[in-house]
């Protein structure tokens, strides 16, 4: 069989099995599937960030999804409690202690009279303010101190390991117990403070060994070799790629700090009246879990829901930023 030869107007050209095949029509339905242009280049080809990625992979995960609801709604009544609870916390009658569920009064009675369910309700607002407040307070002066650190090393680093060793060494609850027995305050302050002072090291190492890690890479040693300040390298190339442990820690601390604070309200020697908490309510009901076992469970249940939420959030975080588990 005579070789057909190649048509250049019609985009002719010879199969190898004796056919012919229009180029010119392969090529437009080619580029008619792929809209970028051709070869795939363009948006949909571009490269994504770690954060691109883990926004993704939150998107789809349904702990992500329940846990953030459970904390968004959270957070709602602690700004608005009177969107579901029109009662004042502070009002009893000690003529209905530790009386059940009524209409109107879904969660019973105090020991005092007071209605659970509004008490309830307003304690959220305590127990996410010391936890985000302390969670905040402990990120920044952290990553500030372990980052300087990792990045300085020599001499502040050691100072900094040798710090942190002695903060680690004291037990926090004990610590609490000694320290805050002789705050008079009625305030949260006092709490939130205690928090940061005890639970700064922890994020310092992790900042301290995600900057150590990050500063190594060759990006940022080709930034200083470009004449990068230190600054520039902290802030530019280093913070950015550091600090995804530092969050996911973070978050996950956030609901230790509430459970923190109910334990030390439950000693006595966290919030005090008339403070409206979960440890406060919790600590009250103890005395008659017996008779009247609704007084505990209900704060007891929203502490144990909100830790949860939180925990379950940070997990779903680090399993979103972590590349190795992807």
């Amino acid at each position: 069989m005579p070789e057909q030869p190649y048509d250049d107007d019609g985009a002719i050209a010879p199969t190898g099995m004796g056919g012919t095949m229009d180029l010119a029509t392969a090529e437009g339905e080619t580029l008619e599937e792929t809209p970028d242009g051709p070869q795939g280049t363009g948006p949909a080809d571009k490269p994504r960030s770690l954060w691109s990625d883990a926004w993704r992979d939150l998107r789809r995960n349904p702990v992500f999804i329940i846990s953030g609801l459970v904390i968004l709604f959270l957070v709602v009544i602690s700004i608005w409690p009177s969107l579901i609870a029109s009662g004042n916390p502070l009002k009893c009658d000690l003529a209905k202690a530790q009386e059940g569920s009524q209409p109107g009064h879904p969660f019973g009675f105090d020991g005092q009279g007071c209605d659970v369910y509004t008490r309830t309700v307003y304690g959220a607002r305590t127990s996410v303010t010391v936890g985000v407040c302390a969670t905040l307070g402990v990120a920044i002066l952290g990553s500030v101190l372990g980052g300087l650190a990792g990045f300085f090393a020599g001499f502040s680093d050691s100072i900094l390991s040798r710090i942190t060793d002695v903060f680690f060494a004291i037990p926090v609850v004990l610590g609490g117990l000694v320290l805050l027995s002789v705050v008079t305050s009625n305030t949260v302050w006092p709490v939130i403070g205690f928090m940061v002072l005890l639970g700064w090291p922890q994020i310092s190492r992790i900042a301290r060994g995600s900057v150590i890690t990050a500063k190594q890479n060759d990006y940022v040693q080709a930034a200083k070799a470009l004449g990068a300040s230190n600054s520039r390298q902290l802030l530019r190339h280093i913070a950015p790629n550091a600090v995804a442990p530092v969050i996911v820690v973070a978050t996950i601390a956030l609901g230790t700090f509430i459970s923190l604070e109910a334990t030390l309200s439950y000693l006595g020697v966290g919030l005090k009246p008339p403070t409206v908490s979960w440890g406060i309510d919790i600590s009250s009901a103890s005395a008659y879990i017996r008779q009247a076992p609704h007084m505990l469970l209900w704060p007891a249940g929203a502490l144990a829901l909100t830790v949860l939420a939180f925990i379950m959030l940070g997990d779903a975080v680090r399993d979103a930023l972590d590349p190795k588990l992807r």
